[in-house]
């Protein structure tokens, strides 16, 4: 299986989380349209179906490649 690459997969795993938890903070029992696009982009990158099984399996792979020397601090 092709992964994409772990700069996309991040940046898509960082902007998912932020949305959940604007939308959470908000009280709004339904995830925006943004979140609804990024859950299905993750589920599609990853080969999932449930963004719950996209977000482990995205967060397994980005535990096991190094971040550029830019990103880590």
């Amino acid at each position: 299986m092709l992964r994409p690459d772990p700069a996309v997969l991040r940046r898509l795993v960082d902007d998912y989380e932020a949305l959940s938890a604007a939308d959470g903070a908000l009280g709004s029992a339904e995830p925006s349209a943004r979140a609804r696009d990024l859950a299905y982009t993750l589920c599609v990158s990853t080969g999932t179906r449930d963004v719950r099984q996209a977000l482990d399996a995205a967060r397994r792979w980005l535990a096991a490649t190094p971040r550029p020397a830019s990103m880590a601090e």
